[in-house]
């Protein structure tokens, strides 16, 4: 199966997404509409603290009107590598300082409509200094033990999609 790209329409260019109208021709001759929300990529870090316990980030999101429970998250600057961006977000999110830093993979957050592929990693911190976010954020980091988390998980307290993600990879490579 494959699209062929007819044209594209630029609609929005903004400071993080891009938003583009494309006329599509499919195998079988027809043709579509897709609206396609450009991003410049993402990572994810499922972090263990010094002490063994979980690091999150507890912060609201707008879109939705709510607060979230997330794995340390941030956006890809121009030029930086994945590996790069996941020591950057921790640091200025958290504090700490990432001490080992395993790639688990990438997944796409929703590719029928964007282009958003975020890259997970697995760390182990060490202690650092204080947590320094970015102008426009504000979040509170929450430390959370197995027991904890699992319970969380167990009554649905869990929503955002890249944190359940990190945690099946975690899971998967038993870490």
């Amino acid at each position: 199966m494959n699209e062929k790209t007819v044209s594209s329409q630029p609609i929005f260019d903004g400071r993080l997404l891009k938003l583009n109208v494309l006329e599509v021709e499919l195998d079988n001759g027809r043709r579509a509409r897709r609206e396609i929300v450009r991003h410049p990529g993402a990572v994810a870090i499922w972090a263990r603290a010094p002490d063994g316990r979980f690091v999150f980030v507890r912060q609201f999101r707008k879109a939705i009107e709510q607060e979230l429970l997330e794995v340390v998250a941030g956006t890809l600057e121009a030029g930086e590598t994945p590996e790069v961006c996941a020591r950057r977000e921790i640091r200025e999110e958290t504090g700490y300082a990432v001490k080992t830093l395993i790639p688990l993979g990438f997944i796409f957050t929703a590719p029928g409509f964007c282009t958003e592929r975020i890259a997970i990693f697995y760390a182990e911190l060490a202690q650092n200094g204080p947590a320094d976010p970015d102008p426009d954020e504000r979040l509170d980091v929450v430390l959370l033990d197995e027991f904890e988390w699992k319970a969380m998980m167990s009554r649905s307290a869990i929503q955002d999609a890249k944190t359940l993600a990190a945690w099946a990879l975690v899971q998967a490579r038993k870490l």
